[in-house]
This record gives C-alpha cells, structure tokens and sequence, in this order.
C-alpha cells in the first residue's frame, strides 16, 4: 500500500486550454520559447497562439528552435547559452516529448556551469548535484506520447559516447504550468500518433509490472491504458476526432504521472539504447518493435501473471484469463 507521491504541476487540461495560459501566473518575464527543428507548430498555428499567450501575459520571448527528434547533448548546451546570453528568467517548451525533454536539460545548464554529462547519473555521467536551482518550466505538450509535461525527467543523448539517459529527477524540474490541449495534437500524422500512443501505453505497462508499483500508480497506470485501447486506433484513423484526442491526451498525462510514482522497467532503457545508435529512429516505433519479446520474457517467467491478465482485460478483452492474453490484445492493437 506504501507510495510516495509528489506532483506539483498545474495542469490545465482539455481542448481550448491554450487559451487559459495567460491568466496563469508566470514563473518570470522572460521566456526563451523552445520548439523543434521542424515546421509544425509554425505551419499548425500553435507558435503564433503560443506568443500571443505570452505577451497577453506580459511575458517577453525569445525563440531557440533547434530540438532534433532525439534531443543531443550539445542542443542542449547551445540553449541554455542562449538562455543565458537572452536573460531569459524561465523557460516555455511547445512540442513534444523530445522539446519537452530537452527543455528541462536547458533548464538546469541555463543556471549551472560545466557540461550536462557532469549531472547525469548513469553511464559516463559524473552524477555531480547541482549547485543553483534550474530555471522554472512551463510544459505545452502538441502530443499524447511521452507525458514528460507532468514529471521531472528528460532523456537527451550524448553523441560523442552514443548514450542515451535520462537526467534531472529533480523536484525543480517539475513544469509549473503542464498545458495538455488536444486541440494542438490534430495535426500529428497518423504514424506519429501511433508511435506517441504507444509509447504512452508502455509507460503504464511497464510502471505496472514494475516492482516499485503502488495502489496508486496501479490506479493511473490501469485507467491509462484502458483509454489507449478505447481511444487510439480512433485517433490514428481520424486525427480529427476530437473526443479520441482528448481521451489519448488523457492517457498520456496520467502515463505521466504514474512514472513519478512507480517506475519505467527495461523496455524504455533498451529503445533508448537502440536509439542512441540510430537517432533517425522514432522513440515510440522502437519501443513497438522491442515490445512483444519484452513481454513475452516475463510472461514466459510468470513473473507476475495476474498483472499481465489485468492489463490484458484494460485492453478490452474482459474475459482474459491467461497472461498470454495481453500479448494478443497488444498485437491486436499494434496491427489495428
């Protein structure tokens, strides 16, 4: 029964809140803006609704758009550069996962001397604490994917060691502000929107066969991915529907949340290993193509056959009755 739990973002959740940003209260007046490389939130409008919000708020912002789709450890370093040369006070990420990520990187090397690897703990990193708080965040997630908009994590990659790890972990890094509109996911193709879905499934799927799961997390983790299997193969045939939006939205912020409370197991450090070799390949479709040996291994072991018919049972077949149901529930899923 015993959990910790500590989630102090603000959540503004479902479609229109965009438009709710600028009544909030700004952590800072000077924003550096973090988008991608690409041309979406440009071409989709987001960005523009993004400044408006902003100035609205009496926020001045600078924008750095240089976040690759697997985020690398000098982006990182050039942004927090920028934020320091700026005089940027917070930061605000308008993207996805990798945007989201990286902004908490630039968020702690914003304040900090030295190299990011000098405060990552795990691999080549040198696990040293950091010295100054990193700059406050506000998180405007444009996918159901990640859920990196409610917890206080970033996965970046060192190119010069082919490492990919997470770093940060610390309660500073929570975003202040998480918008979750799935008005802003619309234009994410059906491929992307797939991959992102699942990733945010394996969030919960592996958080819940995790040793360190909870009553709690169970609660997020089962309602998670209940609604990736209500709501995903919706959203990939029609990006346009809005009630299948919101509920992947919905799942992917509660995937979230469950990371803070229980924990990822070794499916997301086995992508993040392949994906450091190959930074061209999609978090979520490596995660897919891992998943059914991944599965398959602990079911094989009968580590934990309850939790696997359960899950099977979320998926939508309610008369599960052997672990092995959830692996054709997910193969299911992954074909639709």
């Amino acid at each position: 029964m015993s959990f910790q739990m500590y989630v102090p973002t603000r959540i503004l959740f479902g479609a229109g809140q965009l438009n709710n940003l600028n009544i909030q209260k700004m952590p800072g007046k000077k924003a550096l803006l973090i988008i991608s490389n690409g041309k979406s939130v440009r071409e989709n409008g987001s960005l523009a609704r993004c400044e408006e919000q902003l100035k609205l708020a009496g926020v001045e912002s600078v924008i750095y758009d240089r976040i690759q789709a697997n985020p690398v450890k000098t982006t990182i370093m050039k942004g927090a550069e920028a934020a320091r040369k700026n005089g940027c006070d917070f930061i605000v990420a308008l993207g996805g996962g990798s945007v989201m990520d990286a902004s908490k990187a630039i968020a702690m090397m914003a304040t900090n001397d030295g190299d990011l690897w000098d405060y990552v703990n795990g691999g080549t990193g040198k696990n040293l604490p950091l010295k100054n708080q990193p700059l406050p965040l506000i998180c405007i997630t444009t996918t159901a994917g990640t859920g990196s908009e409610v917890d206080q994590w970033g996965v970046v990659t060192n190119e010069e060691t082919n490492e990919k790890i997470g770093c940060g972990g610390y309660d500073s890094l929570f975003p202040v502000i998480a918008v979750v509109d799935p008005d802003l996911m619309k234009s994410v193709p059906p491929r992307f929107t797939a991959y992102q879905g699942f990733d945010a499934l394996f969030h919960s799927t592996e958080s819940y066969i995790s040793s360190f799961h909870s009553v709690m997390s169970d609660m997020y983790a089962l309602t998670a991915i209940e609604n990736v299997g209500k709501y995903l193969v919706r959203t990939v045939k029609d990006g346009n529907d809005v009630e299948a939006r919101e509920g992947m939205a919905f799942a992917n912020t509660l995937s979230g949340v469950v990371m803070t409370v229980s924990v990822t197991t070794a499916e997301h450090s086995l992508e993040h290993a392949m994906s450091a070799y190959h930074p061209d390949l999609p978090h979520g479709a490596g995660l897919i193509m891992i998943s059914k040996a991944f599965y398959e291994f602990f079911i094989e072991k009968h580590a934990c056959d309850d939790r696997f018919i359960r899950m099977a049972q979320a998926l939508g077949m309610q008369d599960a009755q052997k672990p092995e149901d959830f692996i054709t529930m997910l193969v299911k899923l992954q074909e639709a």
